[in-house]
């Protein structure tokens, strides 16, 4: 592609060069920039030996993003990546990083397995292995240099992802013997938020006639929606200006948990309750449920009738969200497949459903009846050959009446057999 590309001041280092960065924090900050007076760019760094920042640089770090449903198509071009920095071919360029006073944000997604401590990294490895580590030695030289900290925007999927960075860095700064007064720098001179991201990516659309006039190798697509919930009491909007834009980017000193609680108990809890029952009926895609009119109804009472009353946030809040989750349940764009979600079915209705029945109990003083149904299938699902789980959690399913099924409290964390007559109910119906 033949792009005039746009030169901006450096603000932003990005650990990571995936679709799901580029299509949601890049894109955003594409957004910010029309929008405001930000006027900052992008440095990504590849966290790991082998990635994609050959290809970004072949095409100048320019790519077009498009997003894709019921709504229709929209374009981007996004040239908010100023260049690529690979680590382990040229450490001294990344630690040089460090040396620009402007750089202020530290964004990545290096999976929910990269904010970890290992003590196998020494300060003298260029670089060290953990992202956390990489990112130690890129602030013991911001520090010796006298310059402010970073404010960092981690999009990892782990609970309070911010916090554990955070945790990790000054356990690096102990294991090298940084010294304390690198230790309250750290602390008081940088800011770790935690966040939560969402928004479903659909990568490069291989096999398809795009229509776009030039060759782009890097073309990335994505759902209409997306949200970025960020917990911190600092002032973020006066050096990331997201209030002049019209994404939806939630800053919140303290309630990225009952956002969290929305996400898993709707979005996640839907699938879940949703994909055995389908499974079941000979259904193979997500798309397909909402297209079925009795496995509509089903998802539509799950939601809105029994999960969204368990609920804290604010009723507007959250039948918003819920209208979404079904809007994107049914994105043509989207091939979701049942039988992917269903992987490790009885530890995801444990967390994702098993507490909106109990809660829904607690508070109502009756049975959610569609819940409990889904319950049902989950237990029948069980009893097929489709399941992929532990061995021994499909053989103890297969095996044992529901009541057994529901007494274990190694499945569900507690014993539930005063629940075995209702789910019952349903059981093979």
């Amino acid at each position: 592609m033949n792009f005039d590309k746009k030169q901006r001041t450096e603000r932003v280092i990005q650990f990571g060069e995936g679709g799901f960065l580029r299509g949601f924090v890049d894109w955003m900050l594409q957004k910010v920039n029309e929008n405001s007076n930000f006027d900052g760019s992008v440095v990504v760094v590849q966290p790991i030996e082998q990635g994609m920042c050959d290809m970004l640089t072949a095409q100048n770090c320019v790519y077009t993003h498009l997003i894709r449903g019921v709504e229709g198509v929209d374009t981007t071009v996004v040239d908010v990546i100023s260049r690529c920095v690979k680590p382990y071919e040229d450490f001294a360029a990344y630690l040089a990083l460090a040396e620009q006073p402007e750089m202020r944000f530290v964004v990545s997604n290096t999976t929910e397995s990269g904010i970890v401590f290992s003590a196998d990294d020494k300060i003298t490895d260029a670089p060290p292995k953990t992202f956390p580590a990489k990112v130690t030695l890129l602030l013991k030289k911001r520090f010796d240099l006298g310059l402010d900290g970073f404010i960092f925007l981690p999009c990892e999927l782990i609970d309070r992802n911010g916090d554990n960075l955070k945790k990790c860095i000054l356990q690096y700064a102990d294991l090298w013997n940084l010294g304390d007064g690198f230790k309250a720098w750290v602390e008081e001179k940088n800011v770790f938020t935690n966040t939560l991201v969402d928004r479903i990516n659909t990568g490069y659309p291989r096999g398809e006639d795009l229509g776009l006039g030039y060759e782009d190798n890097l073309v990335n697509t994505s759902e209409f929606f997306h949200l970025w919930v960020i917990e911190t009491e600092y002032d973020l909007d006066s050096e990331l200006p997201f209030s002049k834009t019209d994404l939806n980017v939630i800053i919140t000193p303290d309630k990225l948990e009952m956002y969290r609680t929305r996400k898993v108990r709707i979005l996640n809890g839907a699938h879940t309750s949703l994909v055995p029952y389908a499974l079941l009926s000979g259904l193979d895609t997500v798309k397909s449920c909402i297209d079925d009119p009795t496995m509509n109804e089903h998802l539509r009472k799950c939601i809105f009738d029994e999960i969204i009353p368990t609920l804290d946030l604010p009723e507007d809040e959250l039948l918003s969200y819920a209208n979404s989750v079904v809007e994107r349940f049914g994105n043509p764009y989207i091939k979701h497949y049942l039988s992917s979600i269903a992987l490790n079915s009885v530890s995801k209705f444990k967390v994702r459903v098993l507490p909106s029945i109990l809660e829904y109990i607690k508070r109502y003083n009756k049975m959610p009846e569609t819940l409990l149904f889904a319950f049902a299938k989950l237990l029948d699902f069980y009893k097929t050959d489709m399941t992929n789980d532990d061995a021994e959690v499909v053989a103890f399913m297969k095996s044992h009446n529901t009541r057994e099924v529901l007494a274990n409290a190694s499945l569900w964390g507690q014993d539930l057999s005063h629940l075995a007559d209702e789910v019952d109910k349903y059981v093979n119906k």
